[in-house]
């Protein structure tokens, strides 16, 4: 009979530990996407300031926005060069939708959100014109890689859009008089 009561707690501490452990690897997952290294992970998760978060992911996003054009500007032929490219293509669009979700909610909880917006219409100007350049020369691997370079353009036009409406939302920084 004790047997069976300790044998008992010792399940349920058991489940309870197992349920720990899936829910924190749950907290991990949501932490950082699957797109990132786990240096690019650990670096978001030290940032506590929503605009570097913005910062940071804009900078991965043109870590493999330049990796793409390396990719593309190489002659020599690739195993496996349009499983890269849209892999490339596709943590570029996880990037700039993770740098667009950090404005949304910096906007929510920071009163300051202005340096990240900016960030995001300076950078994602040049970010669309480099995809649109890639899309419009024509090059011949194109329909291999071309439904991911879509998804990358059509997000950084929607990253655009709502740093264009945050922005306006914010309106003009205010000026300081001098008293």
């Amino acid at each position: 009979m004790r047997y069976k009561r300790i044998l008992t707690v010792a399940m349920a501490l058991l489940a309870c530990m197992a349920a720990g452990a899936a829910c924190n690897m749950a907290v991990h997952a949501q932490e950082k996407p699957d797109f990132l290294s786990p240096e690019e992970g650990d670096k978001i998760r030290d940032a506590q300031d929503p605009n570097e978060r913005v910062k940071l992911f804009l900078d991965f996003a043109a870590d493999r926005l330049k990796k793409l054009q390396y990719e593309l500007q190489l002659k020599s032929p690739q195993m496996h060069k349009d499983q890269l490219l849209n892999g490339l293509l596709s943590a570029y669009a996880g990037c700039i939708d993770e740098a667009a979700d950090r404005i949304q909610e910096g906007r929510e909880t920071n009163p300051n959100m202005r340096p990240a917006i900016k960030d995001m219409q300076k950078r994602g100007k040049e970010y669309l014109d480099a995809l649109q350049k890639i899309e419009g020369a024509g090059d011949p691997e194109l329909s291999a890689f071309k439904d991911a370079l879509d998804d990358a353009i059509e997000g950084t036009q929607e990253a655009l859009k709502d740093a264009n409406k945050a922005s306006k939302e914010y309106g003009a920084v205010p000026v300081r008089r001098k008293p």
